[in-house]
């Protein structure tokens, strides 16, 4: 039986729950999944088990961040669309702030900085990359078929690295998903805790596709770094399937081979989006933030951030009304089972370049990313501390060797 808890209901009420779980979820996602179902399941009995369980599994189905978008549609489910935003705000604030100064401090006190602390950084997201690939795959890529999906997704990307050749990937992977494979249907599940009417839905969804097509032509006829900004981070987050370290070849893809932003800037605040609570989409911001042309700073970082975030409003909310359909949808199923395993391909790519091929330089990088991993994997410790660490040891090795 769910308990109601009326004081739960208001849009601050939900900011300042989302609040908290921004401040405290290290862990990457699917840790960010199990803070939320121990909060709204167990704690809050917003919803029953087999609910929540259904809307991680729409949020999955989704591109985009998945527990982002989870905490959008319970705050929907409590409050309407002020609730669906008080808890993206509350849940997304501290990581946000946190890589914005992180990104103005490098600005303007790069020098200040040891270049091997920040190399440290650099290397550590060898690690991060790694272990996300190994979770993965061992989830996406359990077969044969998917396991050669992925090799081939990887070879395809490291050949044509542009935006269009990683759809094109994404494209191919569901239709082979389609023709490939037979998921069997889920029968057992509880309806989902969130009313929003299939008119809605179908206006929210229109205009996820119309921004999708019409912000590319726009950037192309109104030359300028704010649109051409707007249109790269609203792409890159309409089309990553797999989680939020997926959308580092995406965004990598974007605002690398244009000067937007320095390799070496780029990893440095990857790294150090995995020292910081909440959603790695928030890595976005670092990157307004760093602009070399065009807004930067705290401007260019809400620009950045609010692009990457808008499909993931869009998608949730136009996507609920039809859940049930797609759910029993066995070609869905498939073809999302082929997209999976190529997004593993992607990273998989993306961690040889640019992540490798720009840390690892010498033997000490490799021993460091190498202590780093099993860090992570097996000695399990938290990422903030493995990132910490990894950024002290490059600064000692710089003075070392």
């Amino acid at each position: 039986m769910t308990i109601i808890h009326p004081h739960d209901r208001s849009p601050w009420s939900i900011f300042l729950i989302f609040l908290r779980l921004g401040l405290t979820s290290f862990g990457g996602p699917i840790a960010h999944l199990g803070y939320f179902r121990d909060e709204f399941v167990t704690r809050r009995h917003w919803l029953s088990e087999r609910s929540y369980a259904d809307l991680v599994a729409l949020c999955q189905f989704l591109p985009g961040p998945a527990s982002s978008q989870v905490g959008i549609a319970l705050g929907l489910s409590r409050s309407g669309y002020s609730g669906a935003l008080a808890a993206w705000a509350g849940f997304t604030l501290p990581s946000t702030i946190a890589l914005i100064l992180f990104a103005l401090g490098i600005a303007n006190y790069g020098d200040a900085v040891a270049p091997g602390a920040l190399h440290g950084l650099k290397v550590v997201a060898v690690a991060v990359v790694a272990q996300a690939i190994w979770g993965m795959a061992r989830s996406l890529c359990p077969d044969t078929p998917r396991v050669s999906l992925m090799a081939i997704a990887a070879c395809i990307v490291l050949l044509e690295p542009s935006t269009w050749g990683q759809i094109s990937v994404i494209a191919g992977a569901g239709i082979a998903g389609l023709l490939l494979f037979k998921p069997v249907q889920a029968t057992t599940h509880d309806p989902l805790p969130v009313t929003v009417s299939r008119r809605a839905g179908v206006l929210w969804l229109s205009l996820f596709f119309v921004l999708l097509a019409v912000l590319p032509m726009l950037a192309k006829l109104l030359p300028g770094q704010t649109l051409a900004m707007v249109d790269a981070f609203y792409r890159a987050g309409s089309l990553v399937f797999g989680g939020g370290h997926v959308v580092l070849p995406l965004l990598q893809a974007e605002v690398v081979p244009s000067g937007w932003v320095s390799n070496e800037s780029f990893l440095a605040g990857y790294g150090a989006a995995q020292a910081v609570p909440g959603p790695l989409f928030t890595f976005a911001a670092f990157l307004g933030a760093s602009m070399n042309t065009g807004p930067s700073g705290w401007i260019g970082g809400l620009i950045c951030l609010l692009a990457i975030f808008t499909p993931s409003f869009l998608l949730v909310i136009g996507a609920l009304p039809f859940w049930e359909q797609l759910r029993r949808s066995v070609g869905m199923q498939a073809a999302l089972a082929g997209i999976n395993a190529a997004v593993v391909g992607l990273l998989l790519a993306a961690l040889y370049q640019p992540v490798w091929t720009s840390a690892i330089h010498q033997p000490q990088d490799f021993g460091l990313a190498l202590v780093a991993f099993i860090a992570l994997m097996f000695w399990q410790l938290p990422p903030w501390l493995v990132v910490v660490g990894s950024g002290t040891a490059g600064w000692l090795l710089s003075f070392i060797l």
